[in-house]
């Protein structure tokens, strides 16, 4: 059995825990003897948590300091708009008088070869007739000095290479810069040879044909490392060609290319080339994939003439963004009420394949156009260069810079065909949560 003070405690066991407290208040020595006896673990407790508290707050006090005491710099912000005017003409960095004979006639722009001289500056190369003959000029880039002599190219005005520069060839002419080089000089140059495309070239003029079908147009670099393929579009028909070998991948056929393709993404990860066919009302624009040659996709794009060349962006999900030049009503081959002829700017993504957004309409000549990526992978924006229609008038110049997705939301939506249950709304909201990326 219990006795008195079991039984108490067991029925009042908190009166029961009041007095050992007061038992143990009466007897200090048996506190002393507890806390002395406490094992080390406790102590060592103790200072870890000193220590971790004492961590934190450092980490703390040097995030206060690097946020609020020590001044960020300030990061540019991008303007989302703006245009600059020019009134007068792109400081002369040299000016030379032609060393050309009077009957020679430049066959084409200037082109930039690289750095032969070795003053760290591109070079240029100037082509040119006389009778039949066609010559190589160099000329540095950073001074405008001659380079050697002239040098002739071993081919005359009826070849492939010449008419290829002037548009009007039907076959594609291969000649090494590093001959021409060494036979204007008279020395070896920067330039290494390629034993493959050596044994390539014809023995005797040391060229290497590759025919097309009709005149040719453009001549294109597929993106990627050295030695990528060669896209040789033609006024009735394109190849590509292998970019080692210079033999057909595949050739589609096109009623009439009307200007330079572009190179974007219509399948995620796959490269495809957006090729303009047809001009005037019977334009269209067909996308192409590069590996196969087959038709992914075609729109009906009328345009005008003279329109500024296309563009694309890469976007996030592994495809582009394609933007082109059109008329401002596309059922509609009238020009304004001004008379004067109205280019609008429509942009067109993949996953919307029957949908074109119509950005911008601008009735101003344009000189050049291109879509590029301010602070890459953070917005997308057009540049267009505004100016005389006639090159050799005078008259205003401008740049002018917009960002795309401050388009969008007051755009015009154009439905190609039937189009899917989406509002107009939905479609600007689509195409304003695109999100670009800089190519690898």
């Amino acid at each position: 059995m219990l006795d008195h003070k079991d039984l108490e405690a067991e029925i009042h066991p908190l009166k029961n825990e009041e007095r050992k407290s007061q038992e143990n208040l009466g007897n200090p020595s048996k506190n002393e003897d507890n806390v002395k006896s406490a094992p080390p673990q406790s102590r060592l407790s103790r200072c870890r948590a000193a220590a971790f508290f004492l961590s934190l707050f450092l980490c703390l006090f040097v995030v206060f300091v690097v946020s609020f005491v020590i001044p960020c710099p300030d990061r540019p912000a991008s303007q989302r708009m703006w245009r600059i005017d020019y009134s007068a003409a792109g400081e002369t960095l040299w000016n030379h008088s032609s060393s050309f004979s009077g009957n020679a006639s430049i066959l084409s722009p200037l082109l930039q070869v690289p750095d032969v001289d070795g003053d760290g500056a591109p070079d240029l190369l100037v082509l040119t007739q006389e009778r039949e003959e066609v010559s190589g000029h160099l000329y540095s880039g950073s001074t405008g000095h001659q380079i050697g002599l002239r040098g002739s190219l071993g081919v005359d005005g009826e070849s492939g290479f010449l008419l290829h520069v002037t548009r009007t060839a039907s076959s594609l002419c291969g000649c090494s810069v590093k001959g021409l080089y060494e036979k204007v000089t008279g020395s070896g140059g920067p330039f290494k040879s390629d034993p493959h495309w050596e044994s390539m070239l014809n023995a005797t003029t040391r060229r290497m044909l590759s025919h097309s079908s009709g005149a040719v147009r453009y001549l294109m670099h597929v993106p990627g490392n050295a030695g990528a393929d060669v896209l040789l579009v033609g006024s009735e028909a394109f190849v590509l060609l292998d970019g080692q070998e210079l033999t057909p991948r595949w050739t589609p056929k096109a009623a009439h290319v009307l200007r330079k393709p572009i190179f974007g993404r219509y399948k995620p990860d796959t490269l495809a080339v957006a090729v303009e066919n047809g001009t005037g009302t019977d334009r269209q624009i067909l996308f192409l994939d590069l590996g196969t040659g087959a038709v992914l996709c075609s729109l009906a794009l009328p345009s005008l003439p003279g329109g500024p060349l296309s563009a694309s962006l890469p976007t996030a999900d592994h495809r582009s963004a394609f933007f082109f030049w059109g008329l401002h009503e596309l059922g509609s081959t009238s020009e304004t009420e001004t008379g004067e002829a109205r280019h609008s700017l429509y942009m067109f993504h993949p996953t919307l394949p029957r949908v074109l957004l119509e950005l911008a309409n601008v009735s101003t000549h344009i000189v050049a156009f291109d879509a590029v990526l301010f602070e890459p992978s953070r917005h997308a924006a057009y540049i267009l260069l505004t100016g005389p229609a006639d090159s050799e008038a005078p008259g205003l110049v401008s740049v002018i810079k917009h960002k795309v997705r401050d388009l969008v939301p007051s755009s015009r939506v154009v439905r190609l065909g039937e189009g899917g249950p989406d509002s107009d709304q939905a479609i600007r909201d689509r195409f304003s949560r695109l999100r670009y990326q800089s190519e690898a």
